[in-house]
């Protein structure tokens, strides 16, 4: 079943210790390369991805450009940058396949939210990119005119928790796009939020396998993605694992 739909898979982490690894709140994670990935994924019929700079690579690019370069060209990255990033520098990262901007409100390790609405204009007018946030729900209400005020932004792990998902909804319903991954992260009911969120905006739901699942209470699983089908359907569920996230990553 693993197999029956392209997946891209819209959210995971490369963990390569030849490059530096700083200790987040005294967490360093276990080695994930991309061979690691790519045996973990191989009963899946993956079609590209978003590699996902995590707090412990804080604005590190070496390792992700690596990445990319081994998985190809369906394959983007979505980096940390320091505000004081220049213009050729990041049109240099667009060129090597990064084509998302992450701030990491959860764990730390990316520039501060201050710098959000002018670093999210600017990189989106210079090369299209979009942000990411990895924040809990409990958070939006305070930035929900901000977040609605740029161009395009995604939310990681379906805002964590049940306090604020009202407020995720009404973002998915203005455009703001919904990674459904991190399954385990989730205070609150997977399906309902799927469905919620599916029926608020079919077009916000962006499936990821959030492997290695750092930090996660359960690792992945095979049986989130088969959640999604059982939850939404097979057609919806197209959608989720391909189209949204390639019409996002991907615009023509």
């Amino acid at each position: 079943m693993l197999n029956t739909l392209p997946l891209f898979d819209s959210h995971f982490h490369i963990i390569d210790d030849q490059y530096p690894l700083i200790p987040n709140q005294g967490y360093l994670p276990d080695s994930f390369t991309v061979q690691s990935y790519l045996k973990r994924t191989s009963d899946y019929q993956i079609c590209g991805g978003a590699v996902v700079s995590g707090s412990f690579q804080g604005f590190d690019q070496n390792y992700l450009i690596n990445t990319l370069k081994q998985l190809g060209p369906q394959f983007f990255g979505v980096t940390q940058l320091p505000a004081s990033t220049t213009d050729p520098q990041i049109i240099k990262l667009h060129q090597s396949g990064i084509r998302a901007l992450r701030f990491n409100l959860k764990r730390g390790g990316s520039e501060d939210i201050a710098h959000l609405s002018r670093m999210a204009h600017r990189v989106y007018e210079l090369v299209g990119w979009h942000v990411e946030l990895y924040i809990d729900s409990s958070d939006l209400a305070i930035l929900y005119t901000q977040l609605t005020n740029l161009p395009a932004v995604s939310i990681d792990h379906l805002g964590l928790t049940k306090t604020g998902f009202n407020t995720l909804i009404k973002l998915a319903e203005k455009g703001i796009k919904v990674k459904a991954s991190g399954f385990s992260r989730i205070n609150f009911d997977v399906k309902t939020a799927l469905t919620t969120l599916y029926t608020a905006n079919p077009s916000a739901l962006m499936f990821g396998t959030d492997l290695p699942s750092t930090r996660a209470p359960i690792p992945y699983q095979d049986n989130d993605f088969i959640t999604v089908i059982d939850t939404l359907g097979e057609e919806a569920a197209n959608a989720i694992f391909s189209q949204n996230a390639l019409d996002f990553y991907q615009p023509k």
